[in-house]
């Protein structure tokens, strides 16, 4: 079954069968809970909680977590997918949501209602030393809140100070200016990414000197093994007819990848909470292309990262 969604996303008209949604940013709460705690480890780790150009690779299913760093006081924010996953109508139903989570300074939703987020925090009370009264009374202004509607609507055209941009696809460094944003972030996306390198590079031309990336970063092998890391015991040729078109499988680096390529494009680490996971796969069953992975990087089953553009 593993094999013959590769194989028959080579069909055409078919590969578009395995690539219907991605979760998580269909929910309002969701959006709110994933963009708060990027702002909060960013307090916690010294970097700037006030960005006001904002970017984000793969949101996924709506602009909701963009949406949520608008309302709460960015200017700018960019969309990057591979595939237009978002619609309008979702995203207003989810800005409406959003709106009302932070003027009831609603708490963060944590692990009990979403287990599998990442990162996790010491406490999911509100904010209030990030997101002051002060800065959410004006964030929140009703003139404010119907300029983000009217961007909304037309995405690539800035209202008043905001602007939306969507863009699919994502990788091209000419469609947004150099050194523009103050912050990018991803949720579980990075590891998706096939052309790892050039997606590094094209955030560091991106991100202005002393912006920052905050990356979520999981690496299971989203039910193509077994184990969670079983995806290193198969050959490249399998992995090939494995992943077939499908434009979101794991890209098989592991985490010392993400973090060479960061440093090798000039940022900084800040932040590098990594969770470890003994049950997987062990180095006697590794691809010979694998063989040479670390012992670190063999248990390492998922990271929070946060870097600042030196």
């Amino acid at each position: 079954m593993k094999l013959s969604k590769g194989i028959l996303s080579y069909i055409p008209g078919l590969c578009r069968m395995f690539s219907k949604g991605t979760g998580g940013t269909d929910s309002a709460r969701y959006c709110y809970s994933v963009l708060l705690r990027h702002l909060v480890k960013a307090y916690n780790n010294q970097l700037p909680t006030n960005p006001k150009v904002v970017a984000e690779l793969g949101p996924g299913d709506s602009l909701g977590t963009g949406l949520a760093a608008l309302i709460s006081g960015a200017d700018h924010y960019y969309g990057f997918d591979v595939i237009e996953y978002s619609t309008n109508q979702r995203n207003f139903e989810i800005f409406d949501e959003l709106v009302e989570l932070f003027k009831n300074r609603e708490k963060i939703p944590g692990e009990d209602e979403f287990p599998m987020v990442r990162p996790c925090l010491d406490t999911y009370e509100f904010p209030g030393h990030i997101l002051t009264d002060e800065r959410l009374n004006e964030s929140l202004r009703s003139d404010r809140i119907a300029s983000i509607k009217n961007a909304l609507s037309n995405l690539g055209k800035k209202n008043d100070q905001i602007l939306i941009a969507y863009f699919v696809p994502w990788d091209d460094i000419k469609v947004m200016k150099e050194e523009s944003v103050d912050m990018l972030f991803t949720q579980t996306v990075m590891q998706l990414v096939d052309n790892l390198p050039n997606a590094y590079r094209v955030i560091s031309r991106w991100l202005k000197t002393g912006g920052f990336m905050s990356h979520s970063l999981d690496f299971t092998c989203y039910r193509a093994a077994e184990k969670w890391n079983g995806y290193w015991a198969y050959s490249d040729f399998f992995w090939k007819l494995m992943k077939g078109k499908r434009p979101c499988l794991v890209n098989r680096s592991p985490h010392s990848a993400h973090i060479q390529l960061m440093e090798d494009y000039g940022f900084k680490i800040v932040c590098d909470n990594q969770i470890r996971d003994m049950a997987g796969i062990k180095r006697s069953q590794l691809a010979s292309r694998f063989r040479n992975l670390s012992d670190d990087d063999l248990i390492i089953s998922g990271a929070f990262v946060q870097a600042i553009k030196k």
